[in-house]
């Protein structure tokens, strides 16, 4: 048998020395295979895709709240800032996020009493439930995702000569 010919004759239907057909292999019924590898996998990748859509909001969201009272909390430190009007900022910047339900914490609670170089803490809270893509969140549903930042304050007195 000729090499070239060994890789060609099945293809062909004949043996290029013998002449005469080649008896083939029924080919193997596999209807309905793919549908039953689909049913074993599929329940796999679904959960892959939605853990990877649920922490992925979830990381998203962490970060809009570490943003959030990062801003809320310079403004915090500055001279003449009330407690009211950093907490409309931080809610106002994760509202226009579509963050809802947030819970803001600054302490002190009155920012008029701290003292210059104080800390001033400014935190952001959000259950994730309240923030999910997904209707009943499999892996998160409980949590509370929650950024704190803190900040001296910076309150300037003016000496008199």
């Amino acid at each position: 048998m000729c090499p070239m010919w060994a890789s060609v004759w099945p293809i062909y239907g004949r043996h290029p020395l013998m002449g005469s057909r080649v008896m083939r292999k029924r080919p193997v019924l596999r209807r309905g295979a793919a549908v039953v590898e689909l049913a074993a996998l599929a329940p796999v990748l679904f959960l892959l895709i939605f853990g990877m859509i649920e922490i992925g909001r979830a990381v998203m969201v962490q970060h809009l709240l570490t943003n959030a009272a990062r801003d809320g909390a310079r403004a915090a430190v500055l001279e003449g800032a009330t407690a009211s009007s950093v907490s409309s900022d931080v809610t106002s910047y994760l509202t226009s996020a579509a963050v809802s339900r947030v819970t803001v914490t600054i302490n002190p609670s009155d920012l008029s009493t701290a003292a210059g170089g104080s800390p001033v803490t400014v935190s952001a809270s959000v259950p994730f439930s309240a923030v999910s893509w997904l209707p009943a969140p499999w892996f998160m549903g409980s949590a509370t995702l929650d950024a704190s930042v803190t900040m001296r304050r910076e309150v300037y007195t003016s000496s008199s000569p």
